[in-house]
């Protein structure tokens, strides 16, 4: 429908969207998408320049595809052909901060998809016979860190293969710049791009209407001789709209700013009026009687955050830093400057903060927090940003050495970490400063901290280290890249992040920035003693060499090195491993199971408790390698000498453990507790826990040993012990890989983590 259509729409009495004010041949569109009619294209790609409406017609067009919010409005008056059948609401993955791994799996969690990966989850949505609907909104604000060019990736990895889906109807928001390359992977007849720039789609009377509704007293516009005289509004409407040229933004931000000061206006000359989003500043700040510049540079903080926003006592010491100079008696005497363009917006305080550690502050600050946090969870933070994205963009792409700004802000972020402590660190500093550094060109040189590594959220940190040319990055930043995607699926807290990556480290043969993790302040679960990279390893079992009197009878010079009894770590290795020694001709006991504790969040089941498979017998091309249990360094003995632990030692340790496909738990044996869980990155080959509280895992990567640290919790009064015991059945200590069919079930049950993939 051309602009005539919107013409004969009017002409035809119908009413607008109360929503939107206008849009007639773009609603038509979609409504024929919606209700699939014949020669109808399956695929509709909604794009324009930033400020043209996009998000308010998506928003509109789903409030009448809500079966419960389309009861609200006046459907009897409106064009018919603008309003979709009453059928089930679509799917609405809204990529709004979020990666293309999240919103694959926020669309698979929609639909309920038995999917185990993110390539699965579009070879099921091949199959499906019945018509899929989904709308994707705002594509350009993808992404937990901007410098990143997310959209561009989501368009590639889930929009095209999305879009290429027989099933899926799909409507989606997408900048110009991507709309091209998502409509150049379709054939001609399934996509049709509704471009709100071009003049079939363009709707100026509609735009002349919301400026004239905006202005009206009865939307909240004060009294003004051009808001309560009709002519004069209606006048006034059409000549913002005339001069804005189908910028909504910026009439939107002009009608902000007469509100915010009217003084020495005049409606009549339409100099006045702005022509664009940088002109609705430069106009605004004229008639206070400030430089363009000042408000400029005053708004610079906020147009350069990351996320939803900056918090308030974070806005001076940036803006300072971006210009150069003192501008704390500008913000405070500027607020009327500001007005029109910038927001408050709420966040929780409990998503806001991270995790409580002893001795740290509030990491949000008294200031910051306002409200105790009750019982119902009522305390917020106020955060502050501009009003639209495009008003960020404008006033980033104004800045001279935009790279030079971001460099004084990372500075100033940095300068506000208090000595340096992450954890007592304002959320917005430990989140985004990677996202600041990234832009600025200096995050490889921030990666050396592992107190970052530890407070900062996993996802927008990972996203920011993935960006960097691999070959730029130190040790450390690689140790965490390699260790990133285990903090993301986990949702782990601040103290076993720090568990994985001080393991990590270890294994790297970084020992200092291991070290350096447990001088945080955290209550780590373990220490890594050391750690091989074997990644042959067949199996491993604890043991300790005794000392030499225990085997002659006679006594030992207590003096003498190695004479006393050295705990020990078997590990069977292919033949030919360098120091291996041959298998003793003796058959090796197996270690004993231990039970896992009955799970008080699960119902019991009512089945048998459930045997340890035996492990199978190692292939004839294995030997052995002795390891030193607490320390590094292999152990030069005879194999046959080594004592394996005894039942009645293993139980009388103090932790147990059980092993899954793709994690560990260990357990106090008294309480029944689990105290901690270890997941890897490398898939499990064996585990052995000795009753020195050591517990030797081995991966496809290699071998490590962890010294538990966690205490073992007291145990349960006996009869609410006895209870637990019979209410749910014991399960093997070390479970051999489950079935593919096992697998999958848990799989399907198992919630996503923040990332969105499987945990």
């Amino acid at each position: 429908m051309s602009a005539s259509g919107e013409a004969a729409g009017a002409a035809a009495g119908y009413a607008p969207h109360p929503y939107i004010g206008g849009r007639t041949a773009a609603l038509r569109a979609l409504a024929a998408w919606r209700m699939r009619w014949p020669g109808a294209p399956r695929v509709v790609i909604l794009t324009g320049s930033p400020g043209s409406g996009r998000s308010r017609l998506i928003a509109g067009f789903l409030m009448l595809c809500d079966p419960d919010y389309r009861k609200q409005l006046p459907l009897d008056g409106m064009d018919p052909a603008t309003i979709p059948p009453d059928l089930p609401a679509p799917a609405v993955p809204n990529p709004r901060g979020l990666t293309s791994a999240q919103v694959t799996w926020l669309l698979a969690d929609h639909l309920d998809l038995a999917a185990g990966r993110t390539a699965d989850v579009f070879s099921e949505l091949a199959t499906r016979e019945e018509p899929l609907t989904v709308v994707v909104p705002d594509v350009d604000l993808a992404g937990p860190v901007r410098a990143v060019d997310e959209p561009a990736r989501l368009v590639r990895e889930v929009l095209v293969p999305l879009a290429a889906t027989p099933a899926v109807h799909l409507l989606v928001d997408v900048p110009r710049e991507l709309a091209g390359e998502l409509a150049g992977s379709l054939p001609r007849g399934q996509v049709q791009v509704v471009d709100l720039d071009e003049p079939e789609w363009a709707d100026p009377e509609g735009l002349a209407l919301q400026a004239e509704t905006a202005l009206a007293p009865e939307a909240g516009a004060p009294d003004l001789p051009f808001t309560t005289d009709p002519a004069a509004r209606r006048a006034l409407a059409e000549a913002l709209a005339r001069r804005a040229n189908g910028s909504r933004l910026a009439v939107h931000l002009a009608v902000r700013s007469l509100f915010t000061h009217s003084e020495g206006f005049d409606p009549a000359d339409e100099a006045q009026l702005p022509a664009s989003v940088g002109e609705a500043l430069d106009l605004h700040a004229r008639r206070l009687g400030a430089d363009p510049q000042t408000l400029r540079q005053m708004l610079a903080p906020l147009a350069f955050a990351e996320g939803d926003g900056l918090p308030v006592q974070l806005w001076r010491p940036l803006a300072d830093a971006v210009a150069g100079r003192d501008m704390g008696q500008v913000i405070a005497d500027g607020m009327l400057l500001a007005a029109p363009f910038v927001e408050p917006v709420e966040v929780p305080a409990d998503e806001d903060a991270d995790e409580e550690t002893p001795g740290s502050a509030d990491p949000a600050g008294a200031e910051n927090a306002p409200g105790d946090a009750d019982a119902a969870g009522s305390a917020v933070r106020t955060l502050v940003r501009l009003t639209h994205p495009a008003l960020a963009a404008e006033i980033r792409s104004g800045t001279p050495d935009p790279r030079g700004a971001q460099t004084r802000i990372a500075m100033a972020l940095l300068e506000a970490v208090p000595q340096q402590d992450w954890s007592r660190a304002d959320r917005y500093v430990r989140d985004h400063l990677a996202g600041h550094t990234l832009d600025a060109g200096l995050l490889p040189q921030l990666l050396i901290d592992p107190g970052l590594f530890t407070h900062a959220d996993p996802i927008k940190l990972r996203t920011a280290v993935e960006a960097v040319p691999l070959d730029q990055l130190g040790a450390p930043a690689r140790t965490y890249l390699r260790v990133a995607p285990l903090l993301t699926r986990s949702g782990a807290p601040a103290d076993m992040r720090a568990a994985l990556l001080e393991t990590a480290f270890v294994e790297d043969g970084l020992q200092p920035y291991a070290e350096a993790l447990h001088g945080l302040g955290l209550e780590l679960p373990w220490r890594t003693l050391w750690s091989l990279p074997l990644p042959g390893v067949v199996s491993v079992t604890t043991g300790v060499l005794p000392a030499p009197e225990a085997e002659t009878g006679t006594e030992a010079d207590p003096a003498a090195p190695g004479t006393a009894r050295r705990p020990v770590a078997a590990l069977v290795v292919p033949a030919g491993t360098p120091g291996a020694q041959p298998l003793p001709t003796a058959d090796r006991p197996e270690a004993p199971a231990s039970p896992e504790p009955p799970n008080p969040a699960e119902p019991p089941t009512g089945s048998a408790p459930t045997e340890t498979p035996a492990a199978p017998e190692p292939p004839p091309s294995t030997a052995l390698l002795l390891h030193d249990l607490l320390r590094p360094g292999y152990v030069d003995a005879d194999p046959a000498r080594v004592l394996r632990p005894s039942e009645e030692e293993r139980a009388a340790a103090a932790y147990g453990f059980s092993r899954g496909a793709d994690y560990l738990r260990v357990w106090a044996r008294e309480s029944g507790e689990v105290v901690t869980a270890l997941i890897s990155d490398s898939p499990f080959r064996d585990a052995d826990l000795a009753p020195e509280g050591v517990l030797v895992v081995a991966t496809e990567r290699g071998v490590t040993a962890r010294r538990i640290l966690t205490p073992a919790p007291a145990p349960a009064p006996a009869a609410e012990a006895a209870g637990a015991a019979e209410a749910a059945p014991a399960l093997p200590a070390q479970a051999t890989a489950p079935t593919e069919a096992a697998t999958t079930a848990a799989a399907q049950g198992r919630p996503h983590g923040p990332e969105g993939d499987h945990s």
